[in-house]
């Protein structure tokens, strides 16, 4: 069973930069597309960013070019690079992951086995 756990999270001002980091634990190859998904309160389940086991990623319209995803393989870790803040980024982010080898290319929630408990991201204007 792979466990996700987020950290990094935190209260920062408009235009301020986080780095988010997922940490994997339990996988037998460490080969798992991942992602990190928000939700902000009273809204839906947002895709952010996904990187495949190719290392091609994807990004939501919204955070491109100011949010970055990266994959240490050997350590099994995902992060998440957060620059140019907006108080609408404001949310709690979580962690996902595929199974291992499994391809996956999209920003679809439940194509996504597990998931962390999540890291609150909050941003002040």
């Amino acid at each position: 069973q792979v466990q996700l756990v987020e950290s990094g999270g935190g209260e920062v001002q408009s235009g301020g930069s986080l780095r988010l980091t997922c940490t994997a634990s339990g996988s037998q190859y460490n080969t798992h597309p991942m992602a990190w998904f928000r939700q902000a309160p009273g809204k839906e389940r947002e895709g952010v960013a996904q990187i495949a086991t190719d290392g091609i990623t994807n990004y939501a319209d919204s955070v491109k070019g100011r949010f970055t995803i990266s994959h240490d393989n050997a350590k099994n870790i995902v992060s998440l690079q957060m620059s140019s803040l907006k108080p609408e980024d404001t949310a709690m982010y979580y962690c996902a992951a595929g199974l291992d080898f499994e391809v996956i290319r999209t920003l679809v929630g439940d194509a996504y086995t597990y998931w962390g408990q999540g890291t609150q991201v909050t941003v002040s204007s």
